[in-house]
C-alpha cells in the first residue's frame, strides 16, 4: 500500500506541476516561432525553470513523509549559485537516481537537465514537460541499424552538441550519466568491464559539452552513487524497502585542454580525454567498494 499511495502522489504532483510546464512550453514556442532567441523567451524558459524547482519540491516532500529513506549526502557544498552553469556526471543505477539527484542539488544548482530517450518524449505529462524545458532527447540506434543507415551515426552527438548551445543562455545544471545505461551485473560482463560496480563510460555527450560549454561552467562535480547491494529498483524505493541513500559528490577540476573542439573528434586529445575519465571511474569504483562493505 506504501508503495501505491507514494506512486499515487508523485503521479498527482507531476499532473499538476507538469501540465503547467506545458502549457507555458506552449508559450514558449509561439514566441520562438515569433520572435526566436528573444529576451522574452529567455524569461520564459526561467519560469519554466521556476515551476520545475516546484515540482521537485512536491517529490521532495511526498519521500519525506511517505518513504523511511536515511540520506547520507556529502561533497555539494560550497561557492554555488543558481545562476551558474555546472555539468554532473554521475554513474547509473536506477530510475531513482533522478529523483536522488534532483533531491541533492537541489536548491544549490539550476534546475538539472539531462539526457533522455527519444520515446519518452510520448510518456504522458512528463515528456511533454522535458520537451518544454529543452531535455536533449536521445535516439539510440543499434549497431545493426547504423550499418544499414550511417547516416544516422553522430546524430545523438549533434543533439547535445545543440543541446549545449542553447545552455549558453540560461543558468542551468547538465547531468550526464557517462555510461550511457543503467548498471546491472549482466550488462557489465557483457561489456567485459574493468570495474566491478561500473559500466565502462561513454565520453561522447562528456566531451561535446566540454567542447561548447567548458569555458563558460561555473563547476563540475563527479558523482557517486550508492545503494545497499548496489541495484535498487523504482518499486522498492517507493515501498520504503531501500533504508538508505548514499551520495558522494566531488568537484573536479577539468583540464582546458579537454575544452576543446578536439575531443569530440577521433584522435590523441580525445583518447587523453577517455583515459582520464577512466581514472575518475576507478577512484569512484573504489570508492562504492568501500562504501559498500559491512559497517561503512
Amino acid at each position: 500500500m506504501r508503495g501505491l499511495l507514494t506512486i499515487g502522489l508523485l503521479a498527482l504532483n507531476a499532473f499538476v506541476w507538469g501540465s503547467a510546464i506545458v502549457l507555458v512550453g506552449v508559450l514558449k514556442f509561439v514566441v520562438h516561432m515569433t520572435v526566436p532567441r528573444s529576451a522574452l523567451r529567455t524569461r520564459v524558459m526561467l519560469l519554466l525553470a521556476w515551476l520545475a524547482e516546484h515540482w521537485v519540491e512536491g517529490n521532495d516532500r511526498i519521500f519525506d513523509r511517505r518513504l523511511p529513506t536515511r540520506w547520507d549526502v556529502s561533497g555539494i557544498e560550497g561557492d554555488l549559485s543558481k545562476e551558474g552553469r555546472y555539468l554532473i556526471i554521475s554513474n547509473h543505477v536506477s530510475w531513482v537516481d533522478i529523483f536522488v539527484l534532483y533531491r541533492v542539488f537541489h536548491h544549490h544548482v539550476p534546475f538539472i537537465r539531462f539526457f533522455l530517450k527519444h520515446a519518452l518524449i510520448y510518456f504522458p505529462i512528463v515528456g511533454q514537460a522535458c520537451w518544454a524545458m529543452e531535455f536533449p532527447f536521445m535516439r539510440r540506434y543499434s549497431p545493426e541499424y547504423i550499418k544499414e543507415h550511417p547516416e544516422k551515426r553522430g546524430k545523438d552527438l549533434e543533439t547535445t552538441r545543440r543541446a549545449a548551445q542553447r545552455y549558453k543562455h540560461i543558468p542551468v545544471a547538465i547531468l550526464n550519466f557517462v555510461e550511457g545505461t543503467r548498471f546491472s551485473h549482466d550488462k557489465r560482463a557483457d561489456q567485459d568491464s574493468p570495474y566491478r560496480y561500473l559500466l565502462r563510460p561513454r565520453i561522447g555527450g562528456f566531451a561535446f559539452v566540454l567542447a561548447s560549454l567548458g569555458d563558460q561552467l561555473d563547476g563540475v562535480f563527479d558523482v557517486a552513487l550508492i545503494y545497499p547491494d548496489h541495484e535498487v529498483s523504482m518499486w522498492q524505493f517507493v515501498s520504503g524497502k531501500v533504508e538508505r541513500v548514499v551520495v558522494r559528490a566531488r568537484r573536479i577540476d577539468v583540464p582546458r585542454e579537454f575544452m576543446t573542439a578536439e575531443v569530440t573528434e577521433p584522435g590523441p586529445e580525445r583518447d587523453k580525454l577517455k583515459d582520464w575519465v577512466g581514472e575518475l571511474w576507478t577512484e569512484k569504483d573504489n570508492l562504492i567498494g568501500q562504501l559498500l562493505t559491512p559497517g561503512n
